[in-house]
């Protein structure tokens, strides 16, 4: 994409409400637009990522056997009262009436109406397990909505489902969600950890939070410091007793502010009590019969018995992952993209547009990134070299190219690892080829 036809409304000032690293740099580096309080516009760059992220995610799913669908955003109120939320949601859920006078809402979740898609097309044991998702809006009412895209009330989410015939069934589905989750997180350069946490609104006796350790969390959390550093599962037999895997990594503490047990955690080793703010981005349940007893959504067992299955949820907050990896991945001067998340591989640099030679190694070095499917942004606008290197810091794209005369001269281009800060003076053609083989095996 050339940067003179692109639509990339950068801020020079923050606004004064933007207090997180995540919300300042968003708006500044021209990914979104406010409309209303905790409602915002997904602009171009913003919405690059957040695809992006969206496909590693569904890609995660789809390998741990998850199923995609897509449910609507406006829900009816029958649903939620057949299970009893309607009334005990709370006002977070924004309730709406249609012209027939009908009670409708604006989904804040989906286990009630995906239980009734499992009761109206599954009858036997034979067609278990199963496991459901989509990647879809949500809205929650939000009280006071802050740090931007952090706490908005509108937000994208992946929400998964699962259908069991037993509650050991169901563990099993939950250990294959918990480990898919960790290469999630890993794919997009973080390190999350598995955090015992309070059910909530959504119920059950068995929960899981996924937390990103961040100076900016919203909530305080305690582990064991080596679960920070451990591997992802990596390649996952999900055919195979994954018990084994999950309990690892459950037998060291690690426990939200609202789940902490601070006797339990003063046994750890001393340089293993690990206290810091958390950013949660998943969050994983296993709920029982709290929604398929009511709604009776049940199958014939082998025995020739009704059974009321066991269900699961596991959400991803998709749209709170681009401020999180932000929140993980920044510095003074502004975001810094992971690879596989980047909204542009690379950044080309012309510092004399108009120059014959430069125009020339410019056009040649996009060309070939893109030929190459590295996606490069060519800054081909006619600013001064100081702006054009601020914004290419700001919008944090992995590598930038400088081609300037005075390199020309000596047949180089700059290259420049914007997580390091690194330069490498290269001709363009081995420029061409650094990045290439940087993106190998994203």
């Amino acid at each position: 994409m050339r940067l003179s036809r692109y639509f990339l409304p950068l801020l020079k000032e923050t606004p004064a409400d933007a207090t997180i690293a995540s919300h300042k740099y968003m708006l500044r580096a021209g990914m979104m637009k406010q409309n209303s309080a905790g409602i915002y516009s997904w602009l171009p760059m913003g919405f690059k990522v957040l695809k992006k992220i969206e496909q590693i995610v569904r890609e995660e799913q789809d390998r741990a056997g998850a199923i995609e669908m897509l449910m609507p955003t406006i829900q009816s109120a029958d649903l939620w009262r057949e299970t009893g939320r309607y009334d005990a949601y709370g006002p977070e859920m924004l309730r709406i009436t249609d012209r027939h006078g009908r009670d409708m809402l604006y989904g804040p979740t989906n286990e009630d109406m995906i239980t009734d898609i499992f009761r109206s097309s599954v009858r036997s044991y034979k067609d278990l397990p199963k496991c459901l998702y989509h990647i879809q809006w949500k809205f929650r009412d939000e009280v006071r909505p802050r740090f931007g895209i952090m706490r908005g009330r509108e937000f994208l989410m992946k929400d998964a489902y699962s259908f069991d015939l037993s509650a050991e069934d169901a563990r099993k589905s939950y250990n294959k969600m918990f480990l898919a989750y960790l290469n999630t997180y890993a794919r997009m350069g973080l390190k999350a950890v598995a955090m015992k946490a309070d059910t909530g609104p959504i119920g059950g006796d068995l929960s899981h939070e996924f937390i990103i350790l961040a100076e900016t969390g919203e909530s305080e959390v305690f582990c064991h410091a080596d679960l920070v550093n451990m591997p992802p599962p990596g390649v996952i037999d999900f055919d195979s007793d994954l018990q084994p895997q999950v309990d690892e990594r459950l037998a060291l503490y690690a426990a939200t502010d609202e789940m902490h047990d601070a006797d339990e955690f003063a046994k750890l080793p001393k340089d293993k009590q690990l206290s810091a703010r958390g950013i949660e981005v998943g969050h994983i349940f296993y709920f029982g019969e709290k929604y398929s007893a009511p709604m009776k959504a049940k199958v014939m067992s082998s025995e020739g018995k009704e059974v009321v299955v066991h269900m699961g949820s596991y959400g991803v907050g998709v749209s709170r992952l681009v401020g999180g990896i932000i929140e993980a991945s920044h510095d003074e001067d502004g975001i810094i993209w992971p690879k596989s998340v980047t909204p542009f591989g690379a950044g080309i640099i012309n510092l004399k547009v108009g120059g014959e030679e430069a125009d020339q190694v410019s056009e040649d070095i996009y060309a070939k990134l893109t030929a190459a499917g590295i996606d490069p942004l060519y800054d081909d606008k006619n600013d001064r070299g100081g702006v054009k290197f601020s914004r290419m810091d700001l919008i944090g794209l992995p590598y930038q190219i400088t081609v300037g005369p005075r390199g020309l001269k000596e047949g180089i281009v700059e290259v420049k690892t914007r997580a390091t800060g690194e330069r490498q003076s290269l001709s363009p053609e081995a420029a061409i080829n650094f990045i290439i083989s940087e993106f190998e095996n994203i």
